[in-house]
């Protein structure tokens, strides 16, 4: 069940990130940067997601995907 939580909370974080930055891409670019972003924001927001369980996964998750997406729109391939 983790697993599938993971999945649902990359997707909706890496919508919100791609929505945010105004970046488009399919959907399954769209969980993939989500979930790298939930586990960079995880690694940054370590006490938040302690603090506010999975609503602190949803923010680390979407603040973590805005930041691998500024990456790859930056540094990526154009």
């Amino acid at each position: 069940m983790g697993f599938i939580l993971w999945i649902l909370i990359g997707a909706a974080a890496g919508w919100v990130a791609t929505r945010v930055l105004d970046i488009q891409a399919g959907p399954v670019q769209t969980v993939i940067v989500g979930m790298a972003g939930a586990l960079v924001g995880g690694l940054i927001l370590k006490s938040v997601l302690a603090v506010l369980g999975i609503l602190g996964g949803l923010i680390g998750a979407v603040l973590g995907a805005l930041v691998v997406l500024w990456a790859w729109d930056r540094y990526g391939p154009n």
